[in-house]
C-alpha cells in the first residue's frame, strides 16, 4: 500500500502527459475517514488485480489540499502508518472534467452514490459504486453495484478484498480498514446502533489474517481523541469539518457534525456573527448542527441546534425534526442563549444523521418545491468538478455473508485458491 499511494502523484502526471485512460476512486465530499480510506483500499485492489490493466488506479480525496488538517483522524491514522499527506491526490489536484471530456476517466465512487448537481457531467464516466447507504438510484448495466446496509463502506471494501486473489491484503491495509470499521461502528458496540454482524465479521477476520494489529479499544480510542480533537478550529472550521447539504429549488440548508458538546459550542466567542457569515458565504439560508459523545460503554447522547435568520424556516424545520416519526427523535428542548437558534436533547440516541437527513429533506420538499437531494459540501473548486446528480443503481451485487468471508479468508492463510477443495 505505501509504494502504491508513493507512486500515485507519479503515475497520475505520467498518464496525463501521455493521454493514457485514467481510473479514479474516490469517497464523498465529506471525505471522512471511511470516504479516504475505502477510496485508497480499493484503488490499491484494483491495481494489484486488474489484468493487463491500461489504467492508472488513483484514488482520489474528495476535498481541497487545504482541508485535509480538518480531517484529525483521518490525518492521525494515515501519520501512523507512514502514508505522507505529500503523496496524496486531492480534488483540487485533478481535472476530472477534462479527462473526461478527453475521455480518458473511469470512476468508481465509494461511500456515496448519489452525486452532486455541479458534478453531472461525469455521469458517464462511474463505472463502480460502492456505498453503504441506502439506495435512492436505480443504475443499470455495466456500472457494477455493491450497496449493502452495513455500519461502514470500509466493510464492504474488505469484503471485496477479502474475495480477491491471496496476498494483496498486506498489514498497512488491513490496519487502515480495521481501524476505520472500528471508528465507524463505534468499536462495534451494538448500544450505538450502527455495527451489523457483517462489520463484526470483517474486523475478526482482518484480526485473524493480521494477529498484530493493536486491541479493538486502544485502536478506537486513539482514533475517537483524533477525531473530537477540535484544538484551535475556528467556528468556520469547525462547521466545515464533517459538513452536508441538502437544498430545493429555494433554499441550501448546511448540516454540520459538531465535535464538542452542543453547550459548550453555543457559549463560543462571536457564535452568532460566526454561523451567520458561515451561511451568507455559501448560501445557506439555515444550519443544523448536531452532536454526539459517548459514555464508557459506547452510549451515545445527541444533541441538536437548528439555526436559521429566517424564522418561517427555522419553526419550520424545528417542527419537523418535534414531530418526525420516522424515526421519532425524541427531541427535548434546551436552553439558547440565542434568539435565532433552537437547542434540542434527542431522545432517540441511535438516531444519527443519516437518519435525520430524511427528515430535514422532507420538511424543505413541503416549502414549496421538490426536496433535492443530499450534497456533500458544495464541491471544491477544482480545474474541473466531478460527477452527477442522479446516479442510479440497479442490479445489486449479491451480498457476501461472514461465512462466506471466513471460508476464503481460511483458505487465504493456508495458500489455497479461492474455491479449491478443502
Amino acid at each position: 500500500m505505501e509504494r502504491f499511494v508513493a507512486g500515485s502523484r507519479a503515475v497520475l502526471q505520467d498518464h496525463v502527459r501521455q493521454q493514457r485512460e485514467i481510473h479514479v476512486v474516490m469517497g464523498n465530499e465529506a471525505c471522512d475517514l471511511d470516504s479516504t480510506v475505502s477510496a485508497l483500499a480499493l484503488a490499491y485492489f484494483l491495481a494489484q488485480t486488474a489484468p493487463a490493466p491500461k489504467a492508472a488506479f488513483v484514488p482520489v480525496l474528495n476535498i481541497p489540499r487545504a482541508d485535509l488538517a480538518l480531517r484529525t483522524e483521518t490525518t492521525f491514522l494515515l501519520r501512523e502508518r507512514g502514508i505522507p499527506a505529500a503523496s496524496l491526490v486531492f480534488r483540487d489536484e485533478i481535472d476530472l472534467g477534462g479527462l473526461h471530456h478527453a475521455g480518458l476517466l473511469s470512476l468508481t465512487l465509494v461511500d456515496h452514490h448519489v452525486l452532486p448537481g455541479a458534478d453531472a457531467a461525469l455521469e458517464e464516466a462511474v463505472v463502480e459504486v460502492v456505498d453503504h447507504r441506502p439506495l435512492e438510484r436505480d443504475r443499470g448495466a455495466p456500472c457494477r453495484v455493491t450497496v449493502e446496509p452495513v455500519g461502514s463502506c470500509a466493510t464492504l471494501v474488505t469484503e471485496r478484498i477479502l474475495q480477491g486473489p491471496p496476498g494483496v491484503l498486506d498489514a498497512t491495509t488491513a490496519t487502515l480498514l480495521h481501524g476505520t470499521i472500528l471508528l465507524d461502528c463505534i468499536n462495534l458496540s451494538p448500544a450505538a446502533g450502527k455495527v451489523t454482524p457483517r462489520d463484526v465479521a470483517c474486523v475478526s477476520l482482518l484480526e485473524e489474517r493480521f494477529p498484530e494489529l493493536p486491541a479493538r479499544d486502544a485502536v478506537f480510542g486513539a482514533l475517537q481523541a483524533a477525531k473530537f480533537d477540535v484544538t484551535g478550529l475556528t467556528t468556520e472550521q469547525m462547521l466545515r469539518k464533517d459538513l452536508k447539504v441538502i437544498s430545493n429549488d429555494e433554499a441550501l440548508i448546511g448540516i454540520s457534525g459538531v465535535f464538542e458538546d452542543l453547550e459548550t459550542f453555543l457559549l463560543r466567542p462571536g457564535l452568532l456573527q460566526d454561523l451567520e457569515a458561515f451561511c451568507q458565504a455559501r448560501g445557506y439560508a439555515g444550519l443544523v448542527a448536531m452532536t454526539v459523545s459517548f459514555n464508557q460503554r459506547h452510549e451515545p447522547t445527541r444533541k441538536l441546534a437548528v439555526y436559521s435568520a429566517q424564522e418561517p424556516l427555522r419553526s419550520t424545520l424545528c417542527r419537523a425534526l418535534e414531530e418526525a416519526t420516522t424515526p421519532p427523535l425524541l427531541l427535548r428542548p434546551l436552553p439558547s442563549p440565542w434568539p435565532c437558534v433552537a437547542a434540542y436533547a434527542q431522545g432517540n440516541a441511535v438516531a444519527a444523521r443519516k437518519k435525520v437527513l430524511p427528515i430535514l429533506r422532507a420538511a424543505l420538499g413541503g416549502l414549496g418545491a421538490a426536496g433535492g437531494p443530499e450534497e456533500e459540501v458544495a464541491p471544491p473548486p477544482t480545474p474541473m468538478n466531478s460527477l452527477v446528480e442522479e446516479c442510479p443503481l440497479a442490479q445489486a451485487v449479491p451480498p457476501l455473508c461472514p461465512q462466506d468471508v471466513l471460508e476464503r479468508v481460511s483458505r487465504i492463510a493456508v495458500g489455497q485458491p479461492p474455491g479449491s477443495p478443502k
